[in-house]
């Protein structure tokens, strides 16, 4: 018996002293990371900022000491951190140039064109951009048509091809298992419901599709056009010939292409323009490295303007499994609107919005919270990728709206969708239910049964009055009438470009561009800075309540690929509220 409680006890000390080794280890490395990652960076003469165009394009950069760590492969390029370092590579003498490596970039159209406005200010210093990839994607090549030089591995491709949305539909899917969606709808153009009631586009959903997509690929097309000193009849031909099938001279010839090369030389070609020796190495500094560096214009002011960034699903709560990068939680952001709206030192606030929609009782919550801050501060609306149905209706609060030409915006509309699972329950799994009430309606949600003529009745007024204060807030934000906004809503997606006409927006233009408007209207315009809100959670933090959702997040879009959007949609319709301001789930643009 003695020489068992010596083993355990032995065992129980190893244990220990490998879980202390462990832990040991684990800080070791963590503190390392931390303290090399908060160092600010040598930076040497003749240095070249390299942009890796690889990943997926997010609103925020987000703070993870440990992603190196984990082996996180599905890499992401933060709009606000890649701008940031663009224009610190202008205004920093030592930074001669930016090398753009292209990969397998995806993004939405508005945050492409936002980064490419960037790239196309920075050569105004007279200094190079000169980009190279194996494979360009259609999204990494938009960005890399400003480059001085553009390189193409012999026998890599450039996909150039046009753009096509692919809805998917699950009416089907659903009916397999006895599920059929219940719709309540206001808006001939409301086709975020159709995955689920229908097998095609409506006819209403393909004209506003065919619209937005001709908007957007105009703006391709033009943006390279001018670029590249070719005709758009050019550009749309190699489209139609699908250049990623064709011998690498094509492009090359269409002058779409500069030059075919191998890495090494390409590498030789980059020293040339930073006017670096032959034998010697280049100097490249990432955007997370070049953004720990002050930037010498930079202009410090105590007149502060908040820019507040609302990317993702709007949600009444946090929905587990994906990173709260990719939602706008309600009664958080009211919560920080109301930090904002106290803060004496903040001016004025420029909400950023990348956003679909979601809940409309949060967008409404929302929509107060921005009218209250704009009353003691202005508020000016900054639109991303989409600023569409809810994401609208939190626009409509701001004093002045700026939008890309291919932001997606609009989509004044709302539905109600619910499930009847009695063919599942009753009919596939066997299941009876039977029912005492009190009142006519006691069972009112009783996913056992479809609804009721009355109970029907009911929803749809429930829906119409939703949309009608929905016409409300934005006929008072936009100083028009609701018949007047009910004439372009329906549910109808714009593009910026389409919204600017029919007074839905105010201007054209950047991130940049809606702080100096803030400053404008606030009389600040020649003394102020801005600072980017929410504030980075501590590493620790991050660690804790992200990491395990973000490494989830990234696994299942590297598993899933394609079909990883529509998994998303159905895992957030699960947790979402039933009432719903929201654009087409998916666009699916390609």
């Amino acid at each position: 018996m003695k020489k068992f409680f010596v083993n355990v006890f032995s065992s129980m000390l190893g244990f220990s002293l490998a879980i202390g080794i462990f832990l040991t280890l684990g800080i070791i490395i963590m503190a390392g990371t931390i303290a090399s990652s908060s160092t600010q960076p040598s930076l040497e003469d003749k240095s070249v900022l390299h942009i890796q165009l690889n990943g997926l394009i997010t609103e925020q950069a987000q703070e993870d000491p440990l992603s190196e760590i984990t082996g996180d492969r599905f890499s992401s390029i933060a709009v606000n951190q890649t701008l940031e370092a663009i224009r610190k590579a202008k205004n920093i003498k030592e930074i001669k140039g930016i090398f753009l490596e292209g990969g397998q970039l995806v993004s939405d159209p508005a945050s492409l064109q936002e980064i490419r406005k960037a790239l196309v200010d920075f050569k105004k210093s007279g200094k190079f951009i000169f980009c190279y990839a194996d494979n360009y994607t259609q999204s990494a090549y938009y960005l890399c048509s400003v480059a001085d030089k553009i390189a193409l591995n012999p026998r890599g491709t450039i996909d150039w091809h046009g753009l096509a949305a692919q809805p998917v539909f699950f009416k089907d899917l659903l009916a397999k298992v006895g599920i059929k969606m219940q719709v309540f709808k206001v808006g001939t153009f409301k086709s975020a419901v159709e995955p689920f009631t229908n097998t095609e586009m409506s006819e209403a959903n393909r004209l506003q599709v065919t619209a937005y997509l001709n908007s957007i690929w105009t703006n391709y097309v033009k943006d390279v056009a001018a670029s590249r000193h070719v005709s758009t009849d050019s550009l749309q031909h190699m489209a139609d010939r699908y250049t990623a099938l064709q011998e690498p001279d094509v492009p090359v010839k269409a002058n779409m292409i500069d030059t075919l090369v191998f890495i090494d030389e390409a590498k030789n070609i980059l020293k040339k323009y930073a006017k670096v020796e032959k034998d010697e190495k280049i100097s490249l500094i990432s955007t997370a490295d070049l953004c720990l560096l002050d930037d010498p214009k930079a202009h410090k002011s105590k007149n502060k303007i908040a820019v507040y960034y609302a990317a993702g699903d709007i949600v009444d709560e946090a929905v587990s499994g994906f990173s709260t990068q990719s939602q706008i939680v309600g009664d958080k952001v009211v919560k920080d609107l109301q930090m904002l709206q106290d803060d004496n030192d903040i001016k004025a606030v420029v909400l950023r919005i990348n956003s679909g929609g979601g809940s409309a009782y949060a967008s409404e919550q929302m929509w107060h919270a921005i009218t209250q801050l704009d009353k003691k501060k202005p508020v000016i609306i900054s639109m991303g990728g989409m600023a569409a149905s809810g994401g609208y209706y939190m626009s409509c609060a701001g004093r002045y709206i700026v939008a890309e030409p291919t932001t997606l915006t609009g989509s004044i509309g709302i539905f109600g969708m619910f499930p009847d699972a009695s063919e599942l329950k009753q009919q596939k799994l066997g299941l009876k239910y039977d029912v005492v009430k009190t009142n006519a309606m006691s069972d009112f949600f009783n996913q056992s049964r479809p609804f009721n003529t009355s109970e029907s009745a009911l929803l749809q007024s429930y829906i119409e009055r939703g949309y009608n204060l929905f016409l409300k807030r934005v006929a008072d934000g936009r100083k028009k009438t609701a018949t007047q906004i009910d004439a372009i809503a329906q549910g109808r997606v714009w593009t910026g470009e389409q919204a600017l006409k029919i007074g839905l927006v105010d201007k054209l233009g950047t991130l940049d561009d809606a702080i100096a408007i803030a400053a404008s209207k606030a009389g600040i315009a020649k003394d102020y800075e801005s600072k980017e809100y929410p504030e980075a959670e501590p590493w620790y933090i991050n660690i804790l309540n992200t990491k395990k959702n973000n490494y989830f997040e990234s696994q299942m879009r590297e598993t899933l690929g394609e079909y990883y959007e529509a998994f998303k949609t159905i895992q957030s319709i699960r947790s979402s509220h039933p009432i719903q301001a929201r654009i087409p789930y998916n666009p699916n643009i390609q």
